[in-house]
C-alpha cells in the first residue's frame, strides 16, 4: 500500500524518514466504525433512498476524516504532491471501506475521495463553493444553512456541515493558518484567505444558533470599465467624464451599500491613472487589483491576542503621506482616518479616492461628518463642511437594486458651500421605470442636464468633452 505519508509506529523514534505502517501494527488507528442513524419518517421512495444515501456517506466520511487525521502524518504532507496525496487518502480510504465491509459504487467512491482531500487540504464542504466561478460571497448559518449570492440574489445550497463541531474545525483551520485565534474569550475574527478572498466568522455564544461565516470571494479577473458598460452598469458617456475627472485628479468617493459593487468601481476607476504616478493603497482586506507599475500596497492589522500589535488605516495613512505618493487610495474610510484622508486630499494628492458605505450622495457627505465627530475632533460644523467641501470633488453612488443588478445610480459634484450647507449637482443618474413580469427593473440612465462645474478644468487639461454628454439621454 501507498503509505509514505503515514505516522510513524509509537516508539518509531524522532526520525524523519517515515516508514510504512504494517497493518498488524497494534498502535494503528481503531478502524472507524459509521454509527447507524434512527429511520426517518416515511417518503417518497426516491427521496428517501436518496436521504439514505447522502447520510450514510456523511457518516461514512465523518469517520473517515477522523481516521485520516490520526493516520496521515501532516508535516510530511505539506512536501506531497496533488497526485501522491490523492492516492494515499484513496488507498487508506479503500482499506478502510473494505474492513468496514462497505461497498460503495464508483460515482460515490469518487465523490468520497474528492470530499476527503477537501476536508484535509481545503475548507471542507466550503471547497467547491470556493472554486465555482458564479460564486460571489458564501454565507453560513450554523452547521446546517449554506448560503451563496450568484448575480446579486441569494440562494440556498445543499451545502451542509456535519455538526457545529465541524464547522468550527474548519473556521478554526482557516484563522490559525494567518496567527489569529476564535473562541469564547476571542468570538469574533477577520481574516484573508490564502487566494485573497476576505472572511469573517463569529461563534457561539455569541453566535446564538452556531457559528456565522461570511466569504467575500476574490475575484481573480478584475472588471474594468468597458466591462461594466456592457454589463449595463454605466453608459459610455458616463464612462468617458470619469476617465476625465479621474484622469484630471479629482478627488472621488466611491459611496454604496454592501455589496454594491464599490471595491469593483474603485477598480475600475483606478484604470485611468497615468502610469507615470506613484499610488499609495490602503485596505484592511487587500481587495484593490490596480495595474499600474508603481503601486505600494498597504493592509492594516488588528490586535493580537494580548491585545497588542495593532496597525490601524490612520497609522498606515500618516505613514503613506511620508512616502511621497501622487495619489493614495484607502480602500473604505469608516472611522478617524477620515480626518487623514480629506487633510490628504486638500494638501497636495489630488486624484485621491477611496469608498464609504452611504445609501446616497447626501448620505455619504452626513457619514462624512458623523465619522470626523466620532473621531473626538471639535470643530465647528461649518468648518467641518468647509473641509469636506474643499477636499472632496465627486460622489459616485454604486447601487444593488431589488433585483439584484448593480447600477451607478448617481454621479454628482461638490461644488462649494452656500452658507452653511454643502452646495451639490447631480450630473447622471439611473432613471427607474418599473419593474417587469419577472420582478427585473426597468430603467435607463440619463444626464440631468447641468454641465459639469469642471469643463473647464477638463478643458485644461485636454479633456474637452462635447456638450452633448450633459443633454439628457432618450429611454431606449
Amino acid at each position: 500500500m501507498f503509505s509514505k505519508y503515514k505516522k510513524p509506529e509509537a516508539g518509531g523514534g524522532s526520525s524523519p524518514n517515515l516508514k510504512p505502517v504494517q497493518k498488524a501494527a497494534p498502535e494503528k488507528p481503531q478502524k472507524p466504525v459509521p454509527q447507524r442513524k434512527a429511520a426517518p419518517p416515511a417518503q417518497p421512495a426516491a427521496a428517501d433512498k436518496e436521504k439514505k444515501r447522502r447520510d450514510r456517506l456523511s457518516d461514512i466520511k465523518l469517520e473517515l476524516h477522523k481516521y485520516l487525521l490520526e493516520s496521515l502524518n501532516l508535516a510530511a504532507l505539506e512536501h506531497a504532491s496533488e497526485k501522491e496525496l490523492r492516492e494515499e487518502i484513496s488507498s487508506l480510504a479503500s482499506e478502510s471501506l473494505e474492513e468496514m465491509g462497505v461497498v460503495l459504487n464508483r460515482e460515490e467512491r469518487q465523490l468520497l475521495n474528492q470530499d476527503l482531500y477537501d476536508e484535509v487540504t481545503g475548507l471542507g464542504p466550503l471547497e467547491p463553493l470556493l472554486k465555482d466561478e458564479t460564486v460571489n460571497d458564501i454565507l453560513v448559518n450554523g452547521p446546517q444553512q449554506v448560503f451563496v449570492e450568484r448575480a446579486g440574489k441569494l440562494e440556498l445550497t445543499d451545502t451542509t456541515f456535519k455538526d457545529e463541531r465541524h464547522l468550527l474545525r474548519i473556521i478554526d483551520k482557516i484563522v490559525s493558518a494567518v496567527g489569529r485565534r476564535v473562541d469564547e474569550s476571542n468570538p469574533y475574527v477577520d481574516a484573508r484567505l490564502q487566494d485573497g478572498s476576505r472572511f469573517n466568522a463569529m461563534v457561539p455564544p455569541i453566535a446564538v444558533d452556531g457559528s456565522l461565516v461570511s466569504i467575500r470571494k476574490f475575484k481573480k479577473d478584475k472588471l474594468g470599465i468597458d466591462d461594466l458598460v456592457r454589463f449595463g452598469a454605466f453608459t459610455e458617456e458616463m464612462a468617458a467624464y470619469l476617465q476625465a475627472a479621474v484622469a484630471t485628479r479629482l478627488n472621488v468617493i466611491v459611496s454604496g451599500g454592501t455589496g454594491s459593487g464599490k471595491t469593483t468601481t474603485l477598480n475600475a476607476l483606478s484604470s485611468f491613472i497615468d502610469n507615470a504616478e506613484r499610488i499609495l493603497t490602503i485596505e484592511d482586506t487587500a481587495e484593490l487589483q490596480l495595474q499600474q507599475i508603481h503601486v505600494g500596497r498597504m493592509e492594516s492589522r488588528p490586535p493580537n491576542v494580548e491585545g497588542k500589535g495593532e496597525v490601524s488605516p490612520r497609522d498606515c495613512l500618516k505613514n503613506a503621506l511620508r512616502m511621497r505618493p501622487d495619489r493614495i487610495i484607502v480602500g473604505e474610510t469608516r472611522g478617524e482616518e477620515v480626518i487623514d484622508m480629506l487633510q490628504a486630499m486638500n494638501t497636495g494628492h489630488d486624484g485621491s479616492m477611496t469608498t464609504i458605505h452611504a445609501n446616497n450622495p447626501r448620505d455619504g457627505v452626513g457619514r462624512l461628518e458623523n465619522m470626523i465627530a466620532m473621531a473626538g475632533i471639535e470643530m465647528p460644523l461649518k468648518a467641518v463642511r468647509n473641509q469636506i467641501a474643499s477636499a472632496v470633488n465627486l460622489i459616485v453612488q454604486a447601487s444593488r437594486l431589488q433585483d439584484g443588478s448593480r447600477r451607478m445610480t448617481s454621479i454628482t459634484e461638490i461644488t462649494g458651500m452656500e452658507g452653511d450647507v454643502i452646495s451639490m449637482q447631480e450630473v447622471f443618474r439611473y432613471q427607474r421605470v418599473g419593474l417587469t413580469p419577472d420582478n427585473k427593473i426597468i430603467g435607463h440612465f440619463t444626464a440631468t442636464g447641468v454641465r459639469s462645474h469642471y469643463s473647464e478644468r477638463f478643458r485644461m487639461w485636454g479633456y474637452d468633452l462635447p456638450s452633448s454628454i450633459f443633454e439628457p439621454f432618450a429611454a431606449e
